[in-house]
């Protein structure tokens, strides 16, 4: 089936990497890390992809930099075609910060096209995650050749993420090199802490609900670190809605998981979805996000911290458990946010 399957996080597909594979992360960290200092004293010209990414960089990078966002939020990004108008930004961009894992493949070729030649190309998932653990599921089949790309959902890959972003901007942007270190290891420290925060409130919850049926295939990597279970997602890989056999799959999947509730999206309501609750006699949770930002530019909660806490208070609270710890957390900005978040 491509609607939906039984992954536990610790029981999804990753491949061995043979040679031809093998060196992609090694060749992502090499592009990351091949930009030369700015040496016009100006502002460093900084691109993204997804909101997330965005909320990352500008956590790093501060006002020191102009930062432009080119994934509207609310668009699916693995669809995603950017106007023509995003040439011209890309054309003045120094550094793009892009997930990578074949996420952002209408982008990413646009970039190639228009990127000033000194320009730097960095995807971050890519560079993180060694290819003998990229993760393969129903939603992502290993046939398909994209790997489940959600590395952000993660805190410690996000971490990850704000450690290569550091480390890209220090190099080309020498002479704020101290700001960046410092913000980077504020911004490290909250991760750090939702991190915590996860793993004890993982811990209220019944070790038979910690099981994950969603709209959109986003937390597999998430499921891995924290020992949850991801037992389908509606959304195919081709993104068509699932057959009716498959929703009955799903129906009898998630009655026989015992789940007291599944999740679907704000941002692509599903009545197949609300229909699997309702036939399943579950409770219909339609607020998820994966990469869509809670609230507007310049709202509190609207960050990378803040999209977290909202998802993991909501998956925790309605499997049953605890989440006291991720509300006490702190999500608020380390430095001024500047970032620009097209909508």
């Amino acid at each position: 089936m491509t609607a939906c399957g039984g992954s536990s996080g610790s029981d999804s597909s990753p491949v061995t990497a043979g040679k031809a594979t093998s060196d992609a992360q090694a060749a992502a960290i090499a592009t990351c890390t091949a930009g030369e200092p700015i040496r016009d004293g100006r502002r460093i010209r900084i691109g993204s992809t997804v909101a997330p990414i965005t909320s990352i960089v500008a956590n790093v990078a501060g006002d020191l930099a102009d930062i432009t966002g080119l994934v509207p939020e609310g668009t699916n990004s693995h669809t995603f075609e950017p106007a023509p108008s995003v040439a011209a930004t890309l054309a003045k961009t120094d550094v793009l910060f892009a997930n990578g894992l074949l996420l952002e493949e209408p982008t990413k070729e646009l970039a190639t096209e228009n990127l000033p030649a000194s320009a730097v190309l960095c995807e971050l998932g890519t560079a993180t995650l060694p290819v003998a653990e990229y993760i393969y599921d129903f939603s992502f089949p290993i046939e398909g050749g994209k790997p489940n790309p959600h590395l952000w959902t993660n805190p410690p890959m996000a971490k990850r993420y704000a450690e290569i972003v550091r480390d890209v901007l220090i190099r080309m942007d020498p002479a704020n090199a101290g700001a960046y270190r410092d913000n980077a290891a504020a911004y490290i420290g909250k991760i750090d802490a939702l991190d915590a925060a996860m793993v004890a409130a993982t811990a209220t919850v019944p070790a038979t609900q910690r099981k994950l049926l969603t709209y959109h295939d986003a937390y597999a990597y998430f499921a891995k670190t924290y020992g949850w279970t991801v037992i389908g997602a509606i959304q195919p890989s081709n993104f068509d809605e699932p057959t009716a056999k498959e929703v009955a799959r799903l129906i009898e999947q998630v009655r026989e998981a015992g789940v007291p509730a599944i999740f679907g999206s704000e941002v692509f309501p599903s009545p197949v979805l609300e229909q699997i609750g309702a036939d399943a006699r579950v409770n219909y949770v339609d607020v998820l996000r994966d990469d869509d930002l809670p609230g507007k530019p310049g709202d509190p909660g609207h960050s990378f911290l803040g999209l977290m806490q909202f998802d993991y208070i909501t998956m925790v609270e309605a499997l049953g458990g605890n989440a006291s710890t991720l509300q006490a957390i702190d999500i608020s900005d380390v430095t001024t946010d500047v970032a620009v978040y097209p909508q």
